[in-house]
């Protein structure tokens, strides 16, 4: 089984991930995972720590001579910003907890919530945690992920649909890869909306402002059967919500037609069935269910929409109370981007990947890559057979 965890502070010495499951045999190297992670930094909207932070993995077990051994894969992301915070981060009892402590929880975060569940009269112990910096370490994983599901021809890319009020002009279903998406600015294939929506950015943060969007996750190549419909935790769509819900900032999910759906006449929601008597398959003309239909994987495109609302911390800071006076004030400042939903989209993609390689080797299973190998060719053998 795919499990994994990660630990770290966003502005402690570094971020871990400890990752099971994955076959011994299967090819990988840190530069598999540092295209991820320089993937994440890129799109237009970022702030400045995107300049102090080039992100970059060290792979500390797990891997010997650029394969997997078997065993747990333990991934390490230093943060280049830790001599900086060093003795207000130190985990020592001499660390200086009296220097940039926030009392002064920001709207949207999880500062005041986690303060009092937690206890912490340095509302720092809760901010540090719940960063999105964490997510640096989940494209990590999701790098392993995807690399195992390259193996068997799976692709997963991401593309920004909506900025603000601004939505692209896009078939989503018939885009394929990430190169072209990642050389623009917002990772947008429309170019005319990509322009509006860059305006939007720039007036959001001379207003001091920010603005959030929808990026859409799409996997090809799946075969039938990933998931099931037999009980509520097992349903695909279920784990695919719950995995993008977990990401900092995302307030919604929704799978092929998604919301449109509700508007629209049942017989104008669904993808009729045909079967291609040469090619011995089923096969749709449609893929308005985005891939998914009882919570099973139906061999079409995987289609995943995410809504990410605008990040809490802004350039010009909303009203708050301080924690120790209980007088208001306006909510303290940290780094922050205006627009952050191109590396949101990236952040998606390896949440995607983690969920369908848990499901991978729950249907395939296999200790070694040849072993998951023989099992997917012998279960794609029977499909086409039926």
């Amino acid at each position: 089984m795919f499990r994994w965890m990660t630990a770290g502070e966003s502005h402690g010495k570094g971020l871990t991930a400890i990752v099971m499951g994955v076959p011994a045999g299967l090819p990988l190297a840190a530069a598999d995972i540092d295209v991820d992670l320089a993937r994440r930094q890129l799109g237009y909207g970022r702030g400045g720590r995107m300049k102090i932070e080039k992100d970059a993995v060290q792979i500390t077990s797990g891997v010997r001579a650029a394969r997997t051994l078997g065993s747990p894969v333990a991934l390490y992301v230093p943060n280049r910003d830790w001599e900086n915070w060093e003795s207000v981060m130190s985990p020592d009892a001499d660390a200086q907890t009296d220097r940039r402590t926030l009392t002064r929880p920001r709207p949207g975060h999880a500062d005041l919530p986690g303060g009092i569940k937690y206890g912490h009269d340095d509302l720092r112990n809760v901010l540090e945690r719940a960063s999105a910096r964490e997510t640096t370490v989940r494209v990590a994983v999701g790098a392993v992920a995807k690399r195992l599901l390259a193996e068997f021809g799976v692709s997963i890319f991401s593309v920004v649909t909506q900025i603000g009020p601004i939505r692209a002009d896009v078939d989503v279903n018939a885009l394929d890869g990430n190169a072209a998406f990642d050389e623009s600015p917002l990772r947008c294939p429309d170019a005319d909306a990509e322009a509006r929506m860059i305006e939007h950015i720039d007036a959001a943060q001379r207003r001091g402002d920010t603005v959030g969007g929808v990026f859409t996750v799409i996997a090809r190549g799946l075969p039938i059967g990933l998931g099931s419909h037999i009980a509520w935790d097992t349903r695909l769509d279920a784990r695919i919500a719950g995995a993008m819900m977990s990401i900092q900032a995302m307030k919604g999910v929704s799978i092929g037609l998604g919301f449109d759906a509700a508007g629209i006449p049942g017989s104008e929601a669904h993808d009729e069935i045909f079967y291609d008597a040469d090619e011995c398959r089923f096969y749709r003309e449609t893929n308005r269910a985005g891939g998914l239909e009882g919570g099973i994987t139906n061999g079409m495109p995987l289609v995943v929409n995410v809504a990410m609302k605008p990040i809490s911390t802004l350039g010009r800071p909303l009203r708050s109370v301080d924690v120790h006076t209980k007088e208001p004030f306006e909510a303290q400042k940290e780094r922050t981007d205006s627009c952050a939903v191109p590396a949101g989209g990236i952040v998606g993609e390896a949440m995607l990947a983690v969920v369908l390689a848990e499901a991978w080797l729950e249907k395939f299973g296999g200790d070694s890559l040849s072993e998951v190998r023989r099992n997917v060719e012998g279960y794609l053998e029977s499909v086409r057979r039926v």
